[in-house]
């Protein structure tokens, strides 16, 4: 059997066999169409070999690396211009191949395969020896994605993937993990915020041990209304391990199902049923924590080994309310601001020494200031203090307590409290995603830009596919007062596409493309952001932002001034 050096593209189909359960003849129709219509003529058209089909993918040699490569982002970027029902992974690869007959095999294929593995939806792969080779030839920019082992492979390769956003799961020296949405199995579907709570607690105990990359909860969330499997939720999120289970709860009761499975070769490293009184909840999750830990032989600190697994809960009632609470508040509107100040009130009510509920209430209320809901916002960053200490007071390992703490000091420009607060939750829940938002925001604030983007892009690997439009506007933010427009814009872009209508994007990329003189770009951002707050002037803008050093704030002002923000509203006198 012959050898020779060549390209070699793989491609598989997402979520295959999801779609065959779902409709199989709807499924094997819109292949076919795909085949026909994108993946083949592309293919032809740069002299590409289709090897062979094999139901849900496709092996295809080049001669041409360039042509590989070429071929793979243009299939795909026909795919996201039709939005058609079939999407595709893309591995590419430069190596030795066997030839048997009409087939190819050997390492050049498996490491193909690999690379395919490893892409995102409708995203490319590519060996660093393919990047390499094709240089600036292509019309499309692959980022680093740093080295992976291959099995079989001596030593570890490094992959470059494109487009430049998503994830790929790099190579980590700590176990990732990711706690998926426990399902509510009780009769009451009402009862879907307690099931939530008791995978956020689990996940929270997680974030506190260093030794581990946790997962922003928020980001895991999204699943619960996926259809994807346990691994495509992995991949996705750029995890290798992943905790699922369920929660029953009824007639004060509670049974909690949970799972620990390893992804990379699907087996189930620990199971366990938990069943007992509800007030033993709070030692399920613990346990639970606890034996994750012990499967994946991670060494606790002294210090962690003292806080990870303590809940000191005397209200069953409060706790819930705190879930309650926890749930409206997340949704990030007014009226739910309003119902999650009115249940962590309650729970405070039921319990005057639970630091949660403290740190809940006062959270709420700093909300309820700088989103300008609150009539008198001095009024409430007052009681939000006032909360937000005594949630420090009462537990000082609590991580929330300490970083809603830094809001209040941040937002009454107290910025280096806000810091240190900043770092001390950090400190609590390394993992935390939103604990390395808030202190990128607190740096940005005190005139640290510069460590506060490292933040930002910290906050952007816990919470990889589902991050928040804020991390996005504070990494941008932070790239724009040390006067990195482009890579401004890029962050900025990228967030824009995930979430069109949030306003602060638009604001901050209105400032970027005026400093870079493109001022058509900065006037349709500025426009949009207008749309958003009709309200908004550079007067108030100046007048809210709690920047310490006036000159980060005249350098965001003055890109804003050029984008054509007003200066005042023409219905205000400020």
């Amino acid at each position: 059997m012959a050898r020779r050096l060549t390209a070699i593209l793989i491609a598989d189909v997402v979520g295959y066999s999801r779609l065959m359960s779902v409709n199989e003849a709807g499924t094997l129709a819109a292949l076919q169409l795909h085949w026909t219509e994108t993946f083949d003529p592309i293919v032809a058209a740069r002299r590409g070999r289709i090897v062979k089909k094999m139901g849900d993918g496709a092996l295809v040699e080049f001669s041409s690396v360039v042509d590989a490569v070429d071929a793979a982002v243009r299939i795909q970027q026909r795919n996201r211009e039709t939005n058609g029902k079939i999407r595709l992974r893309i591995g590419v690869n430069l190596g030795d191949i066997i030839v048997d007959g009409d087939d190819i095999f050997g390492d050049g294929v498996n490491v193909a395969a690999r690379l395919e593995a490893l892409a995102e939806p409708d995203g490319v792969c590519v060996s660093s020896l393919v990047h390499e080779s094709v240089g600036n030839r292509v019309e499309a920019n692959f980022v680093d994605a740093g080295e992976h082992n291959i099995k079989g492979l001596e030593h570890p390769i490094r992959v470059f993937r494109w487009p430049a956003k998503g994830v790929v799961a790099t190579k980590q020296e700590k176990p990732s993990i990711a706690v998926l949405p426990f399902e509510n199995m009780s009769n009451d579907p009402e009862d879907e915020y307690f099931s939530e709570g008791v995978a956020d607690d689990i996940a929270t105990d997680l974030s506190k041990i260093s030794g581990l990359v946790v997962i922003a909860r928020n980001a895991t969330r999204e699943y619960k209304h996926r259809s994807q499997s346990v691994g495509e939720a992995a991949r996705e999120l750029g995890v290798r391990y992943v905790l699922e289970g369920t929660v029953r709860r009824g007639s004060g009761r509670v049974r909690v199902n949970a799972s620990l499975i390893d992804t990379v070769n699907s087996t189930q490293l620990w199971a366990d049923r938990f069943d007992g009184d509800l007030a033993e909840v709070f030692d399920f999750q613990d346990r639970i924590a606890e034996s994750i830990v012990a499967t994946l032989t991670v060494t606790l600190t002294r210090a962690e080994q003292e806080r990870a697994f303590r809940k000191e809960v005397k209200s069953l009632k409060a706790y819930d309310y705190v879930l309650q609470g926890n749930a409206f508040h997340a949704r990030t509107t007014k009226i739910d601001n309003v119902k999650a100040i009115e249940l962590y009130s309650r729970a405070i009510e039921q319990d005057p020494e639970y630091a949660p509920a403290h740190a809940g209430l006062a959270w709420a209320l700093v909300h309820d200031a700088n989103q300008r809901w609150s009539s008198d916002p001095k009024a409430s960053l007052d009681l939000a203090l006032k909360h937000a200490k005594q949630a420090v007071r009462l537990d000082a390992g609590l991580g929330k307590a300490h970083m809603v703490l830094g809001d209040v000091y941040c937002w009454t420009k107290r910025h280096s409290l806000a810091v240190a607060e900043g770092r001390k939750a950090v400190e609590l829940e390394p993992s935390s995603a939103d604990a390395h938002f808030a202190l990128g925001y607190y740096l940005i604030t005190s005139g640290a830009s510069e460590d506060a983007v490292k933040e930002a892009q910290l906050a952007l690997r816990y919470n990889p596919v589902f991050a928040m439009g804020f991390y996005y506007e504070v990494l941008g933010t932070a790239l724009y007062l040390t006067k990195s427009y482009d890579a401004a814009i890029a962050a900025l872009e990228e967030g824009l596409g995930r979430y069109p209508d949030h306003d602060g994007l638009h604001q901050i990329l209105a400032a970027a493309y005026a400093k870079l003189d493109d001022l058509e770009a900065a006037q349709m951002h500025s426009g949009e952001y207008l749309k958003l707050r009709p309200e908004e002037s550079l007067t108030k803008i100046y007048e809210r932002l709690p920047y310490k050093n006036k000159s980060d704030l005249e350098h965001l002002i003055d890109g804003l001034r050029l984008a054509g923000i007003p200066e005042r509203t023409t219905d205000s006198s400020s």
